[in-house]
């Protein structure tokens, strides 16, 4: 039977244990409406919760709680328990739980944390690699942080608060240059980005819009972890006495952030297009050629043809790692006017050819 999750934002009087006896109310009735309700979670300071109930169809949920207590979701989604789990950290009523009270927020923080593949991708990257990203874990450990997702060379993880976040970003940060010194001071960078959310609002996926801006944060992020705005202010808000370190962390506007996102969404629509120019990113997000060159050396610490360039390159690498055919047609794919420029450029950032590079990849 499918696994649902609903949101309920509810009034600045609604408390823990008024949540806690809605739950009971829906558990006595539930089998009549061929419900099991498995958990949920309840954020006081922004009056949400969010219930994990398995169900034939979203309107059986609805009715259950209709004829319970009358208080009915105001969105329901389809969700995968283990990709919940990964987020959440559970998926059934914790047991430290008093009287059936939670009073636990679903309210996440994302870190998207790893390295560039260009520092990788010459020599015998794989033992480099593998002590990086095993150094990294190890940290997540410490600051009670949940993997979500593993790549290759770098990680997702989930964490509860905003402090462990924070400080498991300086401390990975600060203590990262014992693996540059283990490598004889060939600086390997470390790229992080850190966004805030609940599950869903709206029609996104499970965690759907802090996931997207999370990536964006990562890559733009060079040697310093760009952090989006809500998450500074969480940090500032729980701390007002700290020394927030500006040395270690880039944050974003609200105007940045929209431009950021402008940007992207128009290179995820336009990237293969081969006559995509400079002038068409700044009639996209509305800036003339001189802001709009400002605002991306800003944010991304290169002009707006290396970030064409570069955007065009990280899609090769990912074409040529899913074997989506031979340099010619990945560099026509990959938006570039002929294979002998991609080459060019290709060789200029990773340091070899394309060619040799898929030759690795098939070994």
């Amino acid at each position: 039977m499918p696994i649902y999750m609903d949101r309920h934002d509810v009034s600045k009087e609604v408390t823990a244990e008024m949540v806690a006896h809605l739950h009971q109310e829906d558990l006595k009735i539930q089998d009549k409406f061929g419900c099991r309700g498995l958990t949920y979670w309840f954020d006081e300071n922004r009056k949400t919760a969010f219930c994990l109930v398995e169900a034939p169809n979203e309107k059986a949920i609805y009715d259950m709680h209709n004829h319970a207590h009358g208080q009915v979701s105001n969105q329901i989604i389809e969700v995968d328990i283990n990709v919940v789990e990964s987020f959440l950290g559970r998926i059934e009523n914790p047991l430290q739980a008093e009287s059936n009270i939670i009073d636990e927020p679903a309210f996440r923080i994302l870190m998207m944390t790893g390295f560039d593949e260009s520092q990788f991708i010459l020599g015998d990257e794989s033992t480099k690699l593998a002590d990086c990203m095993q150094y990294l874990s190890s940290q997540f450990v410490r600051f009670d942080g949940r993997m979500v997702e593993h790549y290759e060379n770098h990680f997702l993880v989930s964490f509860k608060s905003v402090s462990q976040t924070i400080e498991c970003a300086m401390e990975i940060q600060k203590k990262f240059s014992v693996l540059n010194e283990k490598y004889n001071g060939n600086h390997i960078k470390l790229k992080t980005g850190i966004d805030q959310g609940a599950p869903f609002s709206g029609n996104n996926p499970f965690f759907g819009d802090t996931v997207k801006m999370t990536q964006r944060l990562y890559y733009i992020s060079n040697s310093k972890t760009v952090l989006s705005r809500e998450v500074k202010m969480l940090f500032i808000n729980e701390h007002p006495d700290s020394h927030f370190d500006c040395n270690l962390f880039v944050t974003l506007t609200a105007a940045d952030e929209k431009f950021l996102n402008q940007l992207i969404d128009f290179m995820e629509k336009n990237w293969q297009n081969q006559r995509l120019q400079v002038d068409d990113l700044g009639k996209n997000v509305g800036c003339s050629k001189s802001q709009l060159y400002r605002k991306i050396i800003s944010l991304t610490e290169t002009s707006p043809n290396d970030f064409i360039k570069d955007f065009r390159l990280n899609k090769a690498i990912h074409l040529m790692k899913n074997q989506s055919g031979n340099v010619s047609e990945v560099a026509y794919e990959a938006g570039f006017n002929s294979p002998s420029y991609f080459a060019k450029c290709f060789h200029k950032k990773y340091g070899l050819q394309p060619s040799a590079y898929l030759q690795k990849l098939q070994r």
